[in-house]
C-alpha cells in the first residue's frame, strides 16, 4: 500500500481507521479491516489488455466501471464499443487522455472488438437484453468477464452463463460491488453468527419505478437503434426508451426489483447464507402500470414477498428507506450505502468471537477481479452468485407481471405454474441467439 511521505505508519494506519470508524462501521471492525489490508501481500494483474463494450455517457455505469478498472496496477484499455456514436468517439478520446496514446480503437459492433487477439479481458455495461449474448460470445473468445449487474435479462439467460462459464473456466465478475462494501459484509456475517437471533424477516427497500407516456421521434444522428435493441422487438424510437431510461421497460429490463434489487437482494441471499439456492414460494402484487402504447410499463410500486425453506420472509418493496434491514428475534440491523446500525448500538459494538463466520474480504470490487485474473481464482461476486441473485429477482418480477402467489424449485429452476414457466425464457428477434 502506498502512503504519503509525511505521514507515519502508525499515523497512516491510525488514519485509516478513524476514517473507517467515521463512516459508520465499529472501532473494532475497522481495525480489523485496516489491519488486514496491511498483512494481505499485494496481487496486481501484469500487462492485462481490456475493452470496454457499452461504455456509454459520461454519467453512466460503463464509463464509471472503465474508471475502476484503469485504475488498476497493469491494466491498459485498448479498445472501446458502444452503438452510440457519440457516446463511442467521447469515450476513445477519454482513453486516448487517460492512457497517454493514439493507438485507441472504437467499434459499433461488439463481435469487432472481442475478435481481437490482444484483448485479455472485458468490461461489459450494455443495457440488460445484451448482457449475456455479449458475456458468453466474450467467453468463447477466450476473455474474462467483468459485467454490470443484473446479470441478466432472464432466468435461461442466467443458468446459460454459469453453464459456459464452466465450460471455458474463463474469470467472470458480476457488479454487485455491495459485496465488497465492509458495511454489508459486516451486517452478513452479524447476522450469520445469530448476533440477532434466527431471521424471521428480511426487507430489501429498492424504490419505485417511475411513471410516463411519451412520443416516438426521429433517431438521433449516431445511434443505432436497431443495434440498440439487439434480440428485443423492433419498435419506433422512443427517447426514453434508450441509454438510462431502459430500466423502467419490462422488454429490456426488471425496473427496480432487476436494477437496485440486483443489490439488496444479493446481500439478503449474503446475509441468509443462500448462494446458489433461493425461495420456494414468490408473491407479487403492485400498481398496475400504465398500459398506453410507449408508456413505463414496469409496476410503479410494488411488494414481492419470498418465503424460503426455513420460514424465512424476503421482501422487496418500493417503500422505505433505501436499504436492506435483518429482522431477527433478539433485534434489528439495518444497512445500506451509508450506514449501518442496530436496534441496540451493543449489536454492533461487541466484536465477532475467534470462531465466528467470516466472509470474504475483498479491497474493492474491480481489485478482486484484477486479483482473480492473476491466482485465476473466482471472484466474490462470480457467475454462480450473480446468477443466483439475479434468478430470486426475475422470480419476483415474473410474480409481480402475473400478480399472483408462485412456487418456486430453486433446485431445478422451475416454478409449479406453467404461465410462470413460460416466462423464464423469451423469443429472440433474429439473428440474435444464444450460443450454448
Amino acid at each position: 500500500m502506498n502512503r504519503p511521505n509525511t505521514i507515519s505508519r502508525r499515523g497512516f494506519v491510525q488514519h485509516m481507521v478513524g476514517g473507517l470508524a467515521a463512516a459508520g462501521l465499529p472501532m473494532w471492525y475497522a481495525q480489523e479491516i485496516v489491519a488486514a489490508d496491511e498483512a494481505k501481500a499485494e496481487t496486481k494483474a501484469e500487462g492485462i489488455r481490456m475493452g470496454a463494450i457499452g461504455i456509454g455517457s459520461p454519467a453512466s455505469r460503463g464509463l464509471a466501471i472503465y474508471n475502476d478498472a484503469r485504475r488498476q496496477k497493469g491494466v491498459r484499455y485498448v479498445a472501446a464499443c458502444d452503438v452510440d456514436a457519440n457516446h463511442l468517439e467521447r469515450a476513445v478520446g477519454i482513453m486516448k487522455k487517460d492512457f497517454n496514446t493514439s493507438d485507441i480503437k472504437g467499434y459499433e459492433d461488439y463481435r469487432e472488438l472481442l475478435g481481437r487477439a490482444d484483448i485479455d479481458a472485458v468490461t461489459i455495461a450494455t443495457p440488460d437484453q445484451w448482457h449475456a449474448i455479449v458475456a458468453i460470445e466474450a467467453m468463447r473468445r477466450g476473455k474474462d468477464v467483468y459485467c454490470e449487474k443484473p446479470l441478466t435479462l432472464t432466468i435461461e439467460e442466467a443458468l446459460i452463463l454459469i453453464k459456459v462459464q464452466k465450460e471455458t473456466g474463463r474469470v467472470f465478475q458480476t457488479g454487485s460491488q455491495q459485496r465488497s462494501d465492509a458495511r454489508f459484509r459486516l451486517a452478513c456475517e452479524l447476522v450469520r453468527n445469530g448476533r440477532i437471533g434466527k431471521i424471521k424477516r428480511v426487507e430489501c427497500r429498492i424504490g419505485g419505478n417511475p411513471k410516463g407516456t411519451f412520443k416516438t421521434a426521429p433517431v438521433p444522428k449516431g445511434l443505432n437503434w436497431d443495434f440498440w435493441q439487439g434480440p428485443c422487438e423492433a419498435v419506433e424510437f422512443v427517447p426514453q426508451r434508450c441509454h438510462y431510461e431502459y430500466r423502467w421497460w419490462y422488454e429490456y429490463s426488471g425496473g427496480k426489483m432487476t436494477d437496485w434489487g440486483a443489490h439488496h437482494l444479493d446481500i439478503a441471499q449474503w446475509g441468509l447464507g443462500m448462494d446458489g439456492s433461493g425461495p420456494v414460494k414468490v408473491v407479487g402484487e403492485g400498481e398496475k402500470p400504465n398500459d398506453a402504447p410507449n408508456s413505463y410499463n414496469c409496476h410503479p410500486n410494488f411488494k414481492v414477498t419470498y418465503t424460503y425453506a426455513n420460514g424465512t420472509e424476503v421482501i422487496a418493496q418500493s417503500g422505505g428507506e433505501n436499504g436492506v434491514l435483518f429482522e431477527g428475534e433478539n433485534g434489528t440491523i439495518f444497512v445500506s450505502r451509508g450506514t449501518i446500525r442496530a436496534s441496540d448500538k451493543k449489536l454492533l459494538e461487541e466484536p465477532l468471537g475467534k470462531d465466528a463466520i467470516r466472509l470474504e474480504v475483498t479491497n474493492g470490487h474491480m481489485n478482486n477481479f484484477m486479483e482473480c485474473l492473476s491466482t485465476r481464482k473466482k471472484p466474490i461476486c462470480n457467475v454462480e452468485v450473480g446468477a443466483s441473485s439475479v434468478i430470486v429477482c426475475h422470480t419476483g418480477v415474473i410474480a409481480t407481471r402475473l400478480g399472483k402467489a408462485l412456487t418456486w424449485d430453486p433446485a431445478t429452476h422451475r416454478f409449479g405454474e406453467a404461465e410462470a414457466n413460460a416466462m423464464i425464457s423469451r423469443p429472440m428477434r433474429k439473428p440474435w441467439k444464444l450460443d450454448v
